[in-house]
């Protein structure tokens, strides 16, 4: 999505949930979108665009741009969660999760998994009555460094 595209899907999401954009809002959105994957509140004040936050700001600022669809919040095993940009707004893609550190990394949705997982989905629809809405694989285990 261009950086435009983006502005205006962030501002009427906002609009959507009575909330305005504000520069704090679009910083932390900016982050998020230049990031290769989830990061964390310290990661996101220690970014380029994220050193004139406030900490509380960007708390206050995640759960409102979480609340309007605009970020998803992912929660590993360490102390810290993690932000992303919600996936309409980037590409459709799964995560790696360390067990040992708790980065999260970000992997492109493999066609072959994807047609494997959609036949998959369509039987566990037809024999259970269940509606898929969407899906998230996370592979859960160590990371390099880690092993």
């Amino acid at each position: 999505m261009s950086d435009d595209g983006l502005t205006n899907t962030v501002a009427a999401r906002l609009r959507a949930v009575n909330q305005r954009s504000t520069a704090n809002r679009e910083a932390i959105v900016s982050v998020l979108g230049h990031a290769s994957r989830p990061l964390t509140i310290p990661e996101i004040l220690d970014a380029p665009h994220g050193r004139d936050l406030a900490q509380s700001s960007v708390y206050r600022n995640l759960v409102v741009l979480e609340d309007a669809g605009l970020v998803r919040r992912l929660v590993t095993d360490d102390e810290f969660a993690r932000y992303e940009l919600a996936e309409d707004l980037t590409e459709h893609h799964h995560h790696l999760v360390c067990l040992g550190c708790g980065r999260i990394e970000d992997i492109p949705a493999d066609a072959h998994l994807e047609l494997s997982l959609q036949a998959a989905t369509e039987e566990i629809e037809r024999t259970t009555g269940f509606r898929t809405q969407h899906h998230r694989i996370d592979l859960v285990g160590l990371c390099r460094r880690c092993a």
